[in-house]
């Protein structure tokens, strides 16, 4: 399977199983627009890179290892489809597509300096999903606007990184990467939470609703919107 393809793949596993179920290989064949049986011999040669677990008639899941190549390339691909459409102007019928061509190819260093350009945005036009986090070893945006192209600082492996408002309530995790502004952070800086913060979720609101955590033995009632600006690892 070549990599451009492989990386298709678990791109659309990662979109079509973000609520954690397997994925339908019918499902995914309508995604990638190709015939069910391309799908099955697709995803045998993705699990003997141990890349994702598939059983057949039960449908395929992303390993620890393929999630985190899925959350690489969805992210340049949000971030192509923010320039496509916010500086290039774009028909919204072809972004998708276009982006798609291009994110096999857009290198790392890119993405970076594509996202400053851009000045971080959190969701990408196509279906208002959340962009994910950068690889920098930063904890901010903030703090990756100051730093200067030739003194960047070494890409890591984000890991098991995912946004606050998808904790389940009573699960812990830590803080490790806040997206905004000085604003954004300041206040949450001013809340205590900072990088490295060990927060749970005691209670999430419906819809739109704000959610309420504890962190340093305090309980924060957080809107949703600044909440979806906090990424933690479990």
């Amino acid at each position: 399977m070549e990599k451009e393809t492989e990386e298709q793949y678990l791109k659309t596993l990662l979109s079509l199983s973000e609520e954690g179920k397997p994925v339908k290989t019918t499902d995914l064949a309508k995604s990638l627009g190709v015939v069910p049986a391309t799908v099955t011999e697709g995803l045998q040669k993705l699990a003997g890179k141990a890349l994702v677990k598939y059983e057949a008639y039960h449908g395929a899941s992303l390993t620890s290892k393929g999630r985190k190549i899925a959350q690489k390339i969805s992210r340049k691909h949000r971030l192509l489809e923010r320039f496509l459409t916010d500086v290039l102007g774009f028909e919204p019928s072809k972004v998708h597509k276009q982006a798609c061509e291009m994110e096999h190819t857009l290198s790392d260093e890119a993405t970076i300096a594509l996202c400053r350009a851009l000045n971080h945005p959190d969701i990408c036009p196509d279906d208002n999903k959340a962009i994910p986090p950068c690889g920098l070893d930063v904890e901010s945006c903030v703090e990756c606007q100051k730093l200067a192209a030739e003194k960047l600082k070494s890409i890591k492996n984000p890991g098991e990184l995912k946004q606050l408002t998808d904790l389940e309530k009573g699960e812990k995790a830590r803080i490790q990467f806040i997206r905004g502004g000085e604003n954004v952070v300041e206040k949450l800086h001013n809340m205590g939470l900072t990088r490295g913060t060990e927060i749970e979720m005691t209670n999430s609101a419906p819809f739109s609703g704000p959610v309420e955590v504890c962190a340093r033995g305090c309980k924060l009632v957080l809107g949703r919107v600044v909440a979806n600006k906090i990424f933690v690892q479990p």
